[in-house]
């Protein structure tokens, strides 16, 4: 890859394009959202390079018929309780996935990817990264892995000098690295003809503008209690003239928190819950607000320049806030008083959900509504 003269133990920016490169990250929806801008910048700076992604599979419905990935290798992981037979399932999993992935690159030029990004700083994605051919592995510095994962690089990226930055800086630093601009930042995300037709008949049945509302996330220390939620779709109704509209999975939790809020508000809800992200995208694209705590959505409706209420209580909104638009909707309870600076970080605040309340929820609305 490098040209005659170059030192190859020190390889970057690269100065030739790859012939092929391999993402590993097997994160959620949010995470896998904000890989996509790499995604575009690596293929506007390598437009022949072939660019394969390992995923899991509910973030892979999402982003499947991505115009620029090549090839998508769908990891299963498993179930998340930790049994015999779950972690037995996973190791079977993990290599399967290596088999596929090692079977693909004899089919390179060298027999290997050119170069591999280690996205991830736990144990499978470093296992999958040693497992994987690959003549470049580009990973995190080691103060930001976890369970050993910088042995299973060649290379890695340096330390970032505060120790932290926000998720999608994170992902560019990799770009900055390899010599490639991340600008302009583009995600790729949008609805396809068959999708739009069918938003189109969704929303042309309500008889109010909608805003997206989610209710729950895959960690009860980000959600919101149910009966401020009530009283925030009572306010985006009778005080703004949005329909609320119900949005996200069907687990339990989320159903049941669903009904709650039901009970409680005064305003008419419509629920399009469901396991399918597809769906939620073009949901999202077409809200005229969406309202979510720190989860996919808000992620997904960023990406698609979707104005976003985003609640952090728990999170640091610094660190897994929208990027680079809608800050100034992000109502912080991360905050224990209000202007308080605190830095970027990954350190989780007890009872910040708590510190969250309607009227700070609604005022946000209403800038939303106004500079959006």
């Amino acid at each position: 890859m490098s040209p005659e003269g170059s030192d190859p133990k020190n390889p970057f920016p690269l100065r030739t394009a790859p012939g092929s490169i391999l993402i590993v990250l097997m994160s959620a929806v949010g995470d896998v959202v904000q890989v996509l801008p790499l995604v575009t910048a690596l293929k506007r700076a390598f437009p022949s390079t072939h660019l394969s992604w390992v995923i899991q599979p509910n973030p892979h419905s999402l982003v499947a018929g991505h115009p620029l990935v090549d090839r998508f290798f769908v990891f299963r992981r498993g179930s998340r309780r930790k049994t015999p037979r779950s972690l037995w399932a996973a190791q079977a999993n993990l290599r399967a996935t290596t088999r596929r992935l090692r079977e693909f690159a004899q089919t390179q030029p060298d027999g290997c990817f050119d170069l591999v990004l280690n996205l991830q700083v736990y144990l499978k994605a470093g296992l999958l990264t040693a497992g994987t051919p690959g003549r470049l592995k580009l990973g995190f510095d080691w103060r930001r892995t976890r369970d050993l994962n910088a042995l299973f690089t060649t290379h890695r990226i340096p330390p970032h000098p505060y120790g932290h930055a926000h998720t999608q800086d994170q992902f560019f630093e990799f770009l900055r690295f390899l010599g490639v601009d991340p600008e302009p930042i583009t995600y790729g995300l949008a609805p396809t003809p068959t999708e739009e037709a069918v938003q189109r008949s969704f929303f042309e049945g309500l008889h109010r503008p909608a805003c997206s509302v989610v209710l729950a996330t895959s960690d009860p220390r980000k959600d919101w209690p149910a009966d401020r939620y009530a009283k925030v779709l009572d306010g985006l109704y009778f005080d703004f003239g949005l329909l609320p509209v119900l949005v996200g999975g069907v687990s339990r939790r989320e159903t049941r928190m669903a009904k709650v809020v039901i009970a409680l508000t005064r305003a008419p809800v419509v629920t399009a819950m469901k396991d399918d992200l597809r769906q939620l995208l073009w949901l999202l694209d077409g809200s005229r607000l969406v309202l979510s705590p720190d989860t996919g959505p808000l992620h997904l409706a960023r990406a698609l320049d979707v104005p976003v209420v985003g609640l952090y209580g728990s999170t640091n909104p610094k660190r897994s806030g929208p990027y680079r638009k809608f800050q100034d909707l992000t109502v912080d309870g991360y905050a224990r008083y209000p202007g308080e600076d605190y830095p970027i970080g990954r350190k989780r605040r007890r009872r910040g959900m708590a510190r969250i309340t309607p009227a700070m929820v609604l005022e946000k609305i209403e800038l939303g509504l106004n500079r959006y």
